[in-house]
């Protein structure tokens, strides 16, 4: 298994995805069913032209996008899912067919970019996420997304448990509070992996470009 401990080795296209996250509408417009609950989506909103701009340089070093998407149905609920502490009034988040599930507008996966159906936080839990990796011989994930302390952390821990080595893209997460983005990335640090902005990782990718071409 491969060593990689720096930023660049993990950003290498040769072995690493990106993963966006939920970035859908009923979690980032002020439309969606978090906005109207109460929660702050500008943080959502405004990450997203930066999410835009790092899916673009990922294609263009041909770095495989993956798209997770929650959808929730009669199918999928259950009693301990719906009444979570935290599911008071959001049985209408994210139903299987509503524009509420749609991803937010600019994230549009390409015919030949892979999505990936998730019931809950974790894109790894009863999904073909691990299989997908695995066939693309992916070892590193730049992990982005809503919420950062919900399901993006979510994902970003039970990659670590198998094994994938984990970079949150500080700057192309966002969380309905501040403090618990910060919170996320700190713990991120501390124990699952690393943190850093989409500026440094589109820097990583541009030199890997400028030393292919200079070799030439």
């Amino acid at each position: 298994m491969l060593v990689l401990k720096t930023l660049k080795e993990r950003c290498d296209p040769q072995w690493s995805c990106l993963l966006v996250v939920d970035v859908q509408n009923d979690f980032v417009s002020p439309k969606g069913s978090a906005a109207q609950r109460g929660d702050d989506v500008s943080a959502a909103q405004a990450m997203v032209p930066r999410l835009i701009r790092l899916i673009d340089e990922a294609r263009r070093v041909s770095l495989p996008v993956v798209y997770i998407q929650t959808t929730h149905s009669e199918w999928t609920d259950t009693p301990s899912w719906i009444y979570r502490k935290s599911q008071e009034n959001t049985l209408s988040t994210c139903r299987e067919g509503s524009w509420g599930a749609e991803f937010f507008d600019g994230i549009s996966p390409l015919p030949q970019e892979r999505v990936v159906i998730k019931h809950r936080y974790s894109a790894f839990i009863n999904t073909d996420l691990h299989t997908v990796l695995n066939a693309k011989g992916i070892q590193s994930i730049l992990v982005t997304g809503v919420a950062t302390n919900v399901c993006v952390e979510t994902t970003a821990r039970d990659a670590y448990m198998y094994d994938y080595y984990v970079t949150l893209v500080e700057d192309c997460a966002a969380a309905y509070d501040p403090k618990l983005h910060e919170n996320t990335l700190e713990n991120i640090r501390r124990h699952f992996g690393l943190a850093a902005s989409s500026e440094e990782i589109i820097q990583t990718w541009q030199g890997m470009g400028q030393k292919k071409a200079a070799a030439l």
